[in-house]
């Protein structure tokens, strides 16, 4: 059993993750609506057990996940990647494979008190994930890996700073990605 509680959008999400056979106490946010007593039972699980939040990969979901780490800035974080919860015309976290929420839980991540200012724009301009045309492709795909989602070049610059992400996990993740690459195009 996952000892912090999962922080989810919907009543689907819940079914989801229950039918991927994943032993874990949520709490949904009902969308953002975020009634008062759905805060409260947040705080008390943030205060106890701590919470893992893991919304869609959407704006909303992005602006639920802004919301609530504002709130509770010791929550974790995992992210399914947009490719990973689409299906049926729809994206979501209802939507995502077992596999891709395992693997999302897994690569749990925690926002730093002390953001690391260890990347910088100059990282993503060499890495390619800024400045060209398969720049966004290019972060889904690294965020991905890192387990820290997608966003925009700004937002994903940030999330590499205040999520821990270490050197060595970044220059493996690119050169995955550029491995991946190299392998299609032979």
């Amino acid at each position: 059993m996952i000892k912090e509680v999962l922080i989810v959008e919907g009543r689907s999400d819940v079914a989801r993750i229950r039918a991927s056979h994943i032993d874990v106490d949520m709490i949904t946010t009902d969308g953002f609506n975020l009634r008062p007593a759905t805060i409260e039972q947040i705080r008390c699980a943030y205060e106890k057990r701590g919470i893992i939040i893991l919304t869609d990969p959407d704006s909303a979901g992005e602006r639920i996940r802004k919301y609530l780490t504002e709130r509770f800035p010791q929550a974790k974080h995992a992210f399914i990647p947009r490719k990973d919860a689409i299906a049926n015309n729809d994206l979501g976290v209802e939507q995502a494979s077992p596999e891709a929420i395992r693997a999302a839980l897994a690569k749990t991540r925690c926002v730093v008190f002390e953001p690391q200012n260890i990347f910088t724009i100059q990282d993503l301009l060499a890495a390619r994930l800024n400045g060209t045309s398969d720049a966004a492709d290019r972060r889904a795909a690294v965020g991905a890996r890192l387990g820290i989602g997608y966003g925009n070049a700004k937002q994903f610059l940030k999330r590499l700073n205040h999520y821990g992400v270490t050197r060595a996990e970044w220059n493996q993740a690119v050169t995955d990605i550029d491995e991946v690459n190299d392998s299609e195009r032979s």
